[in-house]
C-alpha cells in the first residue's frame, strides 16, 4: 500500500544514504589516527584558509576553492561510515 499525504514524506535527516564501497574505503583510510592527522592537515591548508586574497589573480581563488571542495568530499564520505 502506498502512503499518501504529508505522512509519506521522509525528513531529509532520516533519509541517510547507505555508504557505498568507496565510502567504506575512505572511512578505513581516514578514520585511523594517521588518517585523521592527514585530514586535519588538509582541512587547515584548504578549508580554513582564505580562498580569495586581494590583489591575486582570481584563478588562484578558483583553485583553492576546488581544493577545499575535495577535502569536503572526503569528509562527507568518511561521515557516511560513522554508524559502522
Amino acid at each position: 500500500m502506498i502512503e499518501e499525504g504529508w505522512d509519506a514524506l521522509i525528513p531529509a535527516e532520516a533519509a541517510k544514504p547507505e555508504p557505498d564501497d568507496l565510502d567504506i574505503l575512505y572511512g578505513k583510510v581516514f578514520k585511523t589516527s594517521e588518517g585523521q592527522k592527514v585530514l586535519s592537515h588538509l582541512r587547515q591548508i584548504t578549508i580554513e584558509q582564505s580562498s580569495w586574497v586581494p590583489g591575486e589573480d582570481a584563478s588562484f581563488g578558483y583553485v583553492r576553492t576546488g581544493m577545499a571542495e575535495m577535502v569536503r568530499m572526503i569528509e562527507k564520505r568518511v561521515g557516511k561510515t560513522n554508524h559502522e
